[in-house]
């Protein structure tokens, strides 16, 4: 049966529904192309003009990324127009294929690194931190090699085969699991993020730090794969007066935290596993707690034991470090919820738009106390604020990538991003915090709406003070 052939009304419905941006000019002339016999070629057409439209938004969108195209002069038209040079990659073989191996980053992406913190700069190189580039990050994971870090005595070089877990306190059956055993249980695999409680400690009131990886990179986000730990004290049947849980590290810190016994039943996972292969020895191989949503220092890693007590240990790490300073003069501890937060990666400081024009503003959002709903985004001081778009999959206590256009009009702007969470909570100002925070010495727990200037010359640094 022979189509019918469309109607010019009917052309420019379909023409319409392909644009993603105004390109009335394209359409009208290619509606006096004549004559359109068939719909597959109306198809085709269509679908080319939707591709251009498409492209010249990518362009823009690059610009915005810091890339060497200004937004809006690149020439899909002079493409068509010039000669096509085949490439010298494209007249020989490439490199042979390896029977065995890892496979790495191309050597063009040598530039993204997890870097040591540069601000703070520790003189020794045992206890440390580590960040991962969040504006090199495309996608809520983050590859395994870029998980930020945080040491108290080094790396820790453990043989799994000789590694021992040991569950015992206020328990009728003392455990000790080898990571044979442990691995023997089905395993949970869950997306999740994990934050530093000290993200953002440099830059509370004055910008100290250039790019996002300095301000927010101790922040990644990743699969992670293990057991749940409450199988294990199930197992070795916990005392029904048991309020806490020690989790102990097997490095030579020694590090450890008290972890209440609700979230240890909770929930607590043993991971072995992240971003689909073995922890890496700087994430804990190969066993570490892992609390979504909570703090990053306490999913201690490399963990070695497990004590159940009826009372908190109160460690260093839960007086003299990983405590919030009150304008009492008293100090909060336990303080573990990581709250509702979110970040510009593109553009941050250190990139550079070319031009005015469109651009894509993008970043991530999240909460340890549930799901990102809302991020809104200024791109004038906080004056007016615009709804984003997220990115699917929107995920519990998880990084979720929000987008946001924008057009650039060439002068001065400020732009940030505000986000909530399905409890209602909306990420405060910098100055809503300080009111009831001393700030003063390493300050925890930095979740202000933080901002980037960008310049007339389209340079964007930080915009803090």
């Amino acid at each position: 049966m022979s189509q019918k052939t469309p109607s010019k009304s009917e052309y420019f419905r379909q023409i319409r529904d392909a644009l993603s941006g105004p390109t009335r000019e394209e359409a009208h002339a290619l509606s006096k192309q004549k004559p359109y016999k068939n719909e597959a070629r109306l198809k085709s057409d269509v679908a080319e003009i939707g591709q251009s439209s498409r492209r010249n938004f990518l362009t823009a969108a690059a610009a915005a990324a810091g890339g060497v195209l200004a937004a809006g002069t690149v020439g899909v038209k002079k493409a068509k127009a010039e000669k096509l040079e085949i490439p010298e990659w494209s007249k020989s073989m490439g490199r042979p294929i390896e029977p065995r191996v890892y496979g790495m980053p191309s050597r063009y992406e040598k530039h993204v690194t997890r870097n040591r913190t540069d601000v703070l700069v520790n003189k020794q190189n045992f206890s440390d931190w580590s960040m991962t580039p969040l504006q090199h990050q495309e996608g809520i994971i983050t590859p395994n090699g870029l998980i930020y870090e945080r040491h108290h005595a080094g790396i820790a070089d453990i043989d799994p085969d000789k590694h021992r877990l040991v569950v015992h306190g206020m328990v009728k059956r003392p455990m000790v699991y080898t990571m044979d055993g442990i691995t023997r249980y089905p395993s949970i695999s869950k997306f999740y993020f994990m934050e530093c409680s000290g993200n953002g400690l440099t830059d509370w009131l004055k910008a100290k730090s250039t790019t996002v990886q300095q301000t927010h990179g101790l922040l990644s986000c990743s699969q992670w794969t293990g057991i749940p730990v409450s199988w294990l004290l199930d197992e070795a049947g916990v005392d029904s007066k048991a309020k806490w849980v020690l989790f102990e590290g097997a490095d030579g810190s020694a590090h450890a935290r008290s972890i209440p016994i609700d979230m240890a039943m909770g929930d607590a996972m043993l991971v072995y596993g992240a971003g689909g292969e073995m922890l890496r020895p700087e994430n804990g191989y190969p066993l570490r707690l892992f609390i979504p949503g909570w703090e990053g220092n306490v999913c201690v890693k490399w963990l070695r034991r497990i004590k159940v007590s009826d009372k908190p240990w109160h460690l260093r790490s839960e007086t003299a470090r990983y405590t919030d300073p009150m304008p009492d003069g008293k100090w909060r501890q336990f303080s573990m919820t990581m709250e509702c937060k979110s970040v510009i990666t593109k553009p941050s400081g250190g990139m550079q738009l070319n031009g005015p024009g469109l651009y894509e503003i993008q970043g991530f959002a999240w909460s340890g106390n549930g799901t990102i709903t809302a991020v809104d985004v200024t791109t004038d001081g906080g004056k007016t604020w615009r709804t984003a778009d997220l990115e699917e999959p929107v995920l519990d206590r998880c990084l979720t990538r929000f987008r946001y256009r924008w057009n650039w009009d060439g002068g001065p702007a400020r732009i940030a991003s505000r986000a909530v969470d399905n409890t209602g909570y909306v990420q405060p100002t910098i100055e809503d915090l300080t009111k009831p925070r001393l700030i003063a010495g390493f300050v925890q727990h930095h979740n202000g709406i933080f901002p980037w200037n960008v310049s007339q010359k389209g340079e964007v640094v930080n915009g803090l003070g």
